[in-house]
């Protein structure tokens, strides 16, 4: 697929997987669902889900790295400064053939790497992130995008990357 694309539909995702509330049994719901996700297609991931700067959920599944919790905290950077997909970023800095560099960002505290998603609250806006990282950043943005569409109820045909 083209980059194109993939912003139009990662522009829907960001749309509609937005909560009415979102609480801290919100995030344990969302957090155990991904591990379950995860758990039982064996991924070598760690899953973070952070509220106005506070962590509030955080696994590292068997086979992930050390390395996993550094990426979730520059991805999640990356959700906190624009209020986009850490994915949507990476996308558009490549069509621009720029990189975090350019937009005065370090790479030591921000990644231009998928798989960080912010939690949108309607009426409120971006309240935090949730972020998985373990995967090729397709993947772990597919991952993130599954788990909040299980969550609120919608389907993931409707949303996902093809």
């Amino acid at each position: 697929m083209t980059i194109e694309h993939d912003l139009s539909r990662i522009a829907l995702q960001e749309e509609t997987l937005r909560f009415d509330a979102f609480d801290l049994s919100t995030a344990w719901v969302l957090g155990k669902l991904l591990h379950d996700l995860a758990s039982e297609r064996n991924l070598p991931v760690a899953i973070d889900i952070t509220l106005h700067s506070m962590p509030v959920f955080y696994i590292a599944l068997p086979r992930s790295t050390p390395d996993n919790s550094n990426w979730i905290r520059r991805k999640r950077n990356m959700v906190l400064r624009y209020f986009r997909s850490s994915y949507a970023s990476t996308l558009r800095l490549e069509q621009q053939g720029k990189t975090i560099e350019h937009n005065g960002l370090s790479s030591a505290d921000y990644a231009a790497s998928g798989g960080s998603f912010p939690i949108f609250v309607n009426g409120t806006g971006c309240i935090g992130a949730v972020t998985v990282s373990g995967l090729p950043q397709r993947e772990d943005h597919n991952l993130v995008v599954e788990a909040l569409a299980l969550t609120l109820g919608h389907e993931l045909h409707n949303l996902s990357l093809s």
